[in-house]
């Protein structure tokens, strides 16, 4: 494993022009107001966690297409409310996991909420919903060809409405504050955060780390590594589509729809990532439309910064979730 992409003060400065669909802000408006045609019919049922100081509320609401989509929403006990709120993303095949997997913002005093992954969840992490539009239940990867000639058939198309529907419905619960909310995720985590920072524009914050499903021209001939590496041998037997599949990676690329993000960022990014190219990240964090810092960390891969990224962006969402500085360096 080595530092393999561009001398990284071409990497710092990395802006590829990316093709964005003329129809892009149709595409999206129209495909969330199909979506909100759907009663939201978001459930809330306490269960036992065995955890003493987090309690866990299992969460069903409607993402696209009506379809239920499950969730858990992380709240510390005997806190005052309303609360800020951290809307997680998942990375690529995994799922919600078990409660108790998953309770560090719940511990920091925050609600915390917990999409599942529609159809994922079968991989490093379970999960519980299923994808009616594809092959039902939670299945191991292969989602990134699902539906790949068109957008309006393409997995990522649900699943990034999924994602806006999971602020839509963590904003209804009384322990939330509605108008404190902020989102991040790892990966495919990631690039989902920044696509709903640009489809959801009043945020308060948005902190994606080494983020997945930027700059898909570069990513899928530079790396061979999966997930990538899906749409590389699908290409490599339809010869003929491949000008098709770009097009429809346009319409949710993280470097393309990032440009219409308003919410501060924190940006996380590997210099070694094998997974998600350097070159890459950097795409989506110089396109990125609102402000922005990015923590770069030099002899590691896709695990990114891990527990001391966490402890930055736990300084960082403080000042933003709280108002409260922590004196610390920015």
């Amino acid at each position: 494993m080595a530092q393999y992409d561009l001398p990284l003060a071409q990497v710092r400065a990395y802006r590829p022009e990316l093709r964005v669909p003329p129809d892009l802000t149709d595409f999206w408006e129209g495909t969330l107001a199909d979506t909100r045609s759907h009663d939201l019919a978001a459930e809330f049922v306490p269960i036992e966690n065995g955890l003493t100081t987090i309690a866990t509320l299992d969460v069903t609401y409607s993402g696209f297409g009506g379809a239920p989509i499950r969730a858990w929403l992380q709240l510390p006990v005997g806190a005052d409310g309303p609360l800020p709120a951290i809307v997680e993303f998942v990375g690529y095949g995994g799922g919600r996991g078990l409660p108790h997997e998953r309770f560090l913002w719940a511990a920091a005093g925050y609600a915390h909420f917990v999409m599942d992954n529609r159809g994922q969840g079968s991989s490093w992490s379970v999960g519980d919903t299923a994808d009616p539009q594809s092959s039902g239940s939670p299945s191991h990867p292969g989602f990134m060809t699902d539906g790949i000639l068109d957008p309006t058939t393409y997995y990522y198309r649900r699943l990034y409405t999924d994602a806006v529907r999971a602020v839509e419905a963590v904003r209804i619960h009384p322990a939330v504050d509605p108008a404190r909310v902020a989102v991040t995720g790892g990966s495919q985590g990631g690039g989902m955060s920044l696509a709903v920072a640009a489809l959801v524009p009043d945020l308060v914050a948005v902190a994606p780390d080494v983020p997945f499903f930027a700059d898909l021209p570069r990513a899928t001939t530079l790396v061979d590594t999966d997930p990538y590496g899906e749409v590389v041998r699908y290409l490599k037997a339809h010869r003929d589509h491949v000008d098709r599949v770009y097009r429809t990676l346009s319409y949710f690329d993280a470097a393309v729809l990032g440009r219409r993000a308003v919410a501060p960022a924190l940006f996380s990014v590997a210099l070694m990532d094998q997974t998600c190219p350097p070159s890459t990240v950097y795409a989506a964090f110089n396109a990125y439309g609102g402000p922005k810092e990015i923590r770069e960390y030099p002899f590691n891969d896709h695990e990114g910064g891990q527990g001391f990224h966490d402890v930055a962006k736990m300084r960082w969402l403080t000042e933003r979730l709280r108002g409260v500085g922590d004196g610390g360096t920015r």
